[in-house]
């Protein structure tokens, strides 16, 4: 029998007759991006724009309303919030609390943005590399006076080097054909990147065109690295078989650095195949062994470590009768310092896979390279300004001293920490922010807030 339902009834349900809404768009002092606010607050507090500015010389007329670092400011802070385009920079932007919090009483347009953009220097691209190394020596020593973290005090640290691939769309200056195994043919450009593996940051980024070659300028990539980085710390590098370079393993050598690279040479099997191959304990079908070798042009000998794992050869009819293996092997082979087992070897240099995850993160989740006008300094600058807000994630997850935010990824702390609803109140000479009381991570919004207003 159809009627009202029971009293019983109305308990159970999980949801009750929606009402009538009305909105009405009389409200002000509202954002949809309340966690934009720590971000503000973090990098003023660690002297973003002062150090921009005592870096990277740019004069402009005293006419001018805007510098360079304010439209860094601007680009850092809006690709955290999600900007993949100048223009989606101005749309973050053009939250009025935001602009209130930050101090803006007016902000340039799109066409001057990309205009300052492009007065970038080729010397200056290299200053925005120096800016990222200075920040992240001060993060580093107010962590470890704060206690919250010892990152770089580690007297052996382990830094890991690859390139990546960005393709691009239309006749960007600088985008060339050349190694690109998702869109074969495709104009692209190839940074390459250095990470530290204790602390997932971008120690130091280069902006290439496309037609680079994965280890082009790897060894003034890495004078420049060992320049700015503390002079008691170790540093390995682990590389893939693209960074198997004479010159780097000597550069390594002079200054006692380590390293675990992957090897790449045309007659590696015929090599390996004469080596003395020993059983793996409980790894089955698993064998490894060690030697030394000096590659054609080297003037030392140098330790190579390989593991090979056995693989049964499939039957077949015309199989060659005077063929006396039954087995075929998978051939792992690395060049290293370290003295480790081959096996051990092979599982550290798995761990690298952890860089490839970043590097996505900083493509996919940060649009590392997305943001381009059709210069390739601007490209370059504004690609840098992408590792800065990448980084800045990184040092506040430092700062914070939570493993929860140092675990997130940048995606992550986008949709539950930055895209929080808030109301701006004035009063009693001050700025208050209002949000909901009710956060779906509590404890990871309060750290958030913590280390951006230092509270």
């Amino acid at each position: 029998m159809k009627g009202k339902p029971s009293k019983k009834q109305n308990k159970a349900a999980a949801r009750k007759p929606a009402g009538k809404v009305k909105i009405s768009a009389t409200a002000s002092g509202l954002t949809s991006q309340a966690g934009l606010i720590p971000v503000v607050k973090f990098l003023s507090r660690i002297d973003f724009e002062k150090t921009v500015n005592q870096t990277i010389p740019h004069q402009r007329g005293n006419n001018a309303d805007y510098q360079l670092s304010d439209m860094m400011l601007l680009a850092v802070v809006g690709v955290i919030g999600g900007a993949t385009s100048i223009a989606k920079l101005c749309t973050v932007w053009s939250d009025g609390v935001l602009r209130e919090v930050a101090g803006w009483l007016k902000l340039p347009v799109e066409t001057t943005i990309s205009r300052l953009f492009k007065e970038v220097t080729e010397k200056q691209v290299s200053q925005f590399e120096s800016v990222t190394h200075k920040l992240r020596g001060q993060i580093w020593r107010k962590a470890n006076r704060a206690g919250v973290s010892k990152v770089g005090l580690n007297p052996v640290q382990w830094i890991d080097i690859d390139s990546t691939v960005d393709s691009v769309c239309g006749t960007q200056e600088g985008a060339a054909k050349g190694y690109n195994p998702k869109k074969k043919g495709a104009l692209s450009y190839h940074p390459q990147l250095a990470f530290w593996a204790g602390s997932k940051e971008i120690l130091q980024a280069w902006f290439r065109t496309g037609s680079a070659y994965t280890s082009n300028g790897i060894v003034e990539f890495v004078k420049q690295l060992l320049a700015h980085l503390p002079n008691k710390t170790q540093l390995i590098i682990r590389a893939d078989s693209g960074y198997f370079v004479g010159a780097l393993l000597d550069l390594l050598d002079a200054h006692k650095h380590g390293y675990l690279i992957k090897v790449k040479l045309k007659n590696l099997i015929v090599l390996l195949t004469g080596q003395q191959w020993t059983a793996i304990a409980r790894q089955p079908d698993w064998e490894q062994c060690a030697f030394e070798y000096r590659c054609g042009e080297w003037t030392v000998m140098r330790r190579f470590v390989a593991v090979r794992r056995k693989q049964f050869k499939e039957q077949s009819p015309q199989a060659d009768l005077l063929e006396t293996s039954e087995y075929d092997y998978d051939y792992f082979c690395y060049v290293t310092t370290e003295s480790l087992t081959p096996w051990q070897s092979h599982k550290k240099y798995g761990e690298r896979a952890t860089c490839e995850t970043w590097i996505e993160e900083s493509k996919g989740q940060m649009g590392m390279g997305k943001i381009r006008t059709a210069d390739f300094l601007a490209n370059a600058a504004l690609f840098h300004c992408a590792v800065l807000a990448y980084n800045t994630l990184r040092w506040m997850a430092i700062m914070s001293g939570s493993q929860t935010l140092r675990q997130w990824e940048p995606e992550t702390i986008r949709t539950y920490l930055v895209r929080v609803a808030g109301k701006l109140l004035t009063g009693n000479r001050q700025l208050t922010v209002k949000t909901p009381d009710n956060h779906l991570y509590p404890q990871a919004w309060d750290d958030w807030v913590a280390v951006g207003l230092g509270s």
